[in-house]
């Protein structure tokens, strides 16, 4: 169905080829995941797909490119759109209409589809999507996952051929992209449907995977094989494949469910280690025992934040009187009491304090009774279902909405009364869209503007981008970065001015597994620094690997706050997959693993 023969692409100015000798075939009914780095060019290889490479992006193709036999050298987009769909990594991008249900007309009524045939497909997708409560709604106030749902169903409705994705869960929380991804698999098995997909978490995909083409790094000529085979030797794997490694299971486990079949012996050893930092109480979240986590409406005080080596360590506290523990988590707060020590809780000073908030917007009801305060060296994660009201909370404490009821103070002050040129020292936020602060037309001019804004020191925030963008030069313009490469770059922006306070929207779309450890990196460093961090996610990953508190909302209220250990290991959407595979074992990621067996 799709064929690649020898090609490679160079973009205009370029000294080498974005991509050289991608050489392969993707077989009709088959869905294959495109796997590699940032900044390899699985981007580039999608595009040419659909023929948007080379003649919507320009540059020069050479080799041939064909889908369902027609040539893209010789087709534009518009002569593919009856057998191509395609989603990119920015859903906004895709949008030409104002309301969910024309965006998932408006595809087939340029193909001349009768009406009769719109309003069932519609209908249908609207159902497959979990769509049918948005339908009237208008696409600029819905939430990022949101418009990602509507974006993909948007290329169901006519029925492609072939469906071309980009990072196509990015932004959804996982109980919706295990329903995009079934969506995906039945239209695989059951209508022959094609599917060629690049996504970064891997752990949420691998398993649907038919075949694996990996593009190892830039330049290099891809591989083409089994899932299980190429994760053996791919540069990027997800945490399953890590443990697997680590454990020397062969074949790699692709799923929870195959690993889970081989961990007994894992597990004896991990009962019978005794690790110099217990699961997540000193280990990689190097955390201090703290409070069982609050469930229902926060009371209006966060739990104590709890202990790293990396950031300011409130002493050990045990569980509340009458709390039932389990007998693993009782020896976790044990050695969490011998060990931690610092200031005590009240010690660190509160950066945020939210009082009993309530948004609204038109007649939708954002945010209601929410508490919530954020303690200096703090790293704090949002997370719920889409919509639930995560990147309202951030624009709150940014000054970018307005409350319409309650309190939101930050350092003190009220941030949508603060000039702006105050506001970026006390809270910096890096939207979902990294590219609404990317306005210059090279990496140099961002970060000399970066500098001005922030009344720093000239090269401060130059000084910045190696640790998040190595290899990037000063003359590259920004559009010319992959989503990863512009979030790293926005971040860069914002910390030049060292605000308190850090909120990052979905900070890992578009990040491999080294990029999200380089961020991981940073962030530990700012928390250590005494920085606030507040960041909205559905990557559960991520939440394990660096929070502290896990704070969860759904349709606008809060509705459990507490140890990112406490939250995760109850929940079956939220849970990393180290602790589904070495349950009741309270582990969250590998790091901690390989550690304890050290």
């Amino acid at each position: 169905m799709i064929r690649f023969e020898e090609v490679s692409v160079t973009y205009e100015g370029a000294a080498e080829p974005t991509v050289r000798d991608v050489d392969f075939e993707v077989p009709e009914g088959e869905l294959v995941l495109l796997v590699g780095p940032s900044g390899v060019g699985k981007s580039t290889v999608l595009g040419a797909v659909s023929g948007l490479v080379p003649h919507f992006t320009g540059g020069t193709l050479r080799g041939r490119v064909t889908v369902a036999g027609r040539d893209t050298r010789t087709h534009k987009p518009r002569e593919l759109a009856d057998v191509v769909g395609t989603v990119g990594q920015d859903p906004l991008a895709h949008f030409v209409t104002d309301t969910v249900e024309d965006e998932l007309a408006y595809g087939m009524e340029s193909l001349g589809l009768a009406p009769e045939v719109m309003r069932r497909r519609v209908e249908e997708t609207l159902d497959l999507l979990g769509l049918v409560d948005l339908r009237n709604r208008p696409i600029a106030t819905l939430s990022g996952g949101q418009r990602q749902r509507v974006a993909i169903g948007s290329v169901l409705t006519p029925h492609p051929q072939v469906l071309v994705l980009d990072e196509p869960t990015s932004a959804l929380d996982p109980a919706a992209a295990e329903e995009v991804l079934a969506v995906l698999q039945r239209l695989v098995h059951d209508l022959g449907t094609t599917v060629l997909l690049a996504e970064h978490r891997l752990e949420r995909v691998i398993q649907y995977a038919d075949r694996v083409v990996l593009m190892p790094a830039p330049g290099a000529a891809p591989l083409q094989g089994d899932p299980a085979e190429l994760m053996a030797v791919s540069p990027v794997y997800p945490p399953v494949v890590d443990l697997g490694r680590l454990a020397g299971w062969t074949p790699l486990p692709l799923t929870v469910r195959d690993a889970r079949r081989r961990a007994a012996e894992l597990q004896e050893r991990l009962a019978l280690a005794r690790p110099g930092r217990p699961a997540r109480s000193t280990a990689e979240g190097h955390r201090g025992a703290a409070a069982p986590a609050t469930e229902g409406r926060s009371p209006g005080s966060a739990p104590a934040a709890e202990a790293r080596p990396d950031s300011p360590a409130p002493a050990a506290e045990a569980p509340r009187a009458g709390t039932r523990v389990p007998a693993p988590r009782r020896r976790l707060f044990r050695r969490a009491a011998a060990t931690v020590t610092g200031l005590a809780p009240a010690a660190a000073p509160h950066i945020a304090e939210v009082r009993s908030l309530a948004v609204r917007r038109s007649r939708i009801t954002a945010l209601r009774h929410v508490d919530l305060t954020v303690a200096a060296g703090e790293t704090v994660a949002l997370m719920g279902r889409n919509g639930a009201g995560k990147s309202t909370l951030l624009g709150s404490l940014v000054g970018l909405v307005e409350p319409s009821a309650g309190t939101v103070l930050v350092g003190g002050a009220v941030p949508h009364r603060m000039p702006p040129r105050d506001l970026v020292r006390r809270v910096g936020l890096v939207p979902q869209e990294p590219r609404d602060l990317l306005y210059a037309d090279t990496v140099g001019a961002e970060c000399a503007a970066a500098d001005r804004d922030a009344g720093a020191e000239s090269g401060t925030c130059r000084a910045l981008v190696p640790q998040l963008l190595p290899d990037i030069t000063d003359d590259t313009h920004p559009r010319d970065l992959s989503e990863g490469q512009r979030l790293a770059l926005a971040l860069a922006v914002v910390l030049t001015a060292r605000p308190p306070l850090l909120l990052l929207d979905e900070p890992t779309r578009g990040l491999d597994y080294a990029a999200k450890a380089r961020l991981v990196t940073v962030l530990r460093g700012l928390a250590a620094e005494g920085h606030a961090i507040v960041l909205a996610t559905h990557d559960v990953e991520l939440a394990a690997e660096i929070a502290h508190r896990v704070v969860l909302l759904a349709d606008g209220e809060l509705i459990a706050d507490g140890p990112t250990a406490e939250i995760v290991v109850s929940s079956p959407s939220f849970a990393p997959q180290v602790t589904k595979i070495l349950a009741p074992q309270p582990w969250l990621t590998v790091t901690e693993v390989r550690e304890a067996l050290a």
